[in-house]
């Protein structure tokens, strides 16, 4: 006889990315693991039912199983509150277990992701706890700010351009110092910084050439000069852009 412990089988834990929320412009990878998927997980505000949820409205299975992580702070408290951080880490935790869990059991899991799962998104922290104890694989997808230059019906570089992606959280003299050194601009989670980006564009000497869109590919889609919008509030899902114009043939 063979003292040879039995190997454990564990599920997979699937981070799929969704792409900008058109679900026309999902992969078909991402298509056929959420079409397939028994165990379904994914990230939204309490009392919301989830934008990623809704981008898969009507395709999954009659008996999936679904997972809602619900944030226990968003905009309540600052970034720089200490307490943001020990309650989204606690959280992380949390759902890192359930999921470690259901993969234990041999379950594979589809995490719904907006956008790419390695850029700026949610899955990021669940990935860094779970790699190393199941198996993870992640599933690409186009980007919210691809989407949103393609709706300006403009390259965003050209040649040599260099493309600077900035969080509007950041504090103001950190966001001209970037803009100033680049060429081509994309910044990202808008909401209530609208005032800041505003003043940083102007600072850098970039206001004038600044694009805002609105859910980009979404529904409720728009796409204007951002001077156009002055004194208007814009919603979360918001990027503003600038485009390059370096070395063409």
């Amino acid at each position: 006889m063979s003292d040879a412990a039995p190997q454990t089988t564990h599920g997979i834990i699937h981070g799929v990315g969704l792409g900008p929320g058109d679900a026309d412009l999902m992969s078909v990878r991402a298509h056929r693991l959420l079409t397939n998927a028994r165990h379904v997980a994914y990230f939204r505000k309490e009392g919301r039912a989830g934008r990623a949820r809704g981008i898969v409205q009507g395709m999954l299975r009659s008996d999936v199983i679904e997972f809602a992580m619900e944030y226990p702070v968003t905009t309540e408290i600052p970034l720089s509150d200490p307490g943001y951080n020990a309650a989204l880490s606690g959280f992380y935790t949390r759902c890192t277990a359930h999921l470690r869990d259901l993969a234990g059991q041999g379950e594979d899991v589809v995490v719904l992701c907006e956008g790419d799962p390695f850029f700026y998104g949610s899955f990021m922290h669940l990935y860094e706890r779970l790699r190393g104890e199941v198996p993870v694989q992640v599933v690409p997808a186009i980007t919210g700010m691809s989407a949103a230059w393609t709706a300006t019906n403009r390259p965003i570089t050209w040649g040599d351009d260099v493309l600077s992606v900035l969080m509007a959280t950041l504090p103001e003299e950190d966001l001209v110092r970037h803009m100033e050194a680049a060429d081509a601009l994309v910044v990202m989670k808008i909401g209530r910084n609208i005032d800041k980006v505003r003043s940083a564009l102007r600072r850098a000497g970039k206001y004038d050439a600044a694009w805002l869109v609105e859910y980009a590919s979404m529904e409720g889609q728009t796409v204007q000069k951002l001077a156009g919008a002055e004194g208007r509030v814009t919603p979360y899902f918001s990027i503003v852009l600038v485009h390059g114009s370096g070395r063409r043939p």
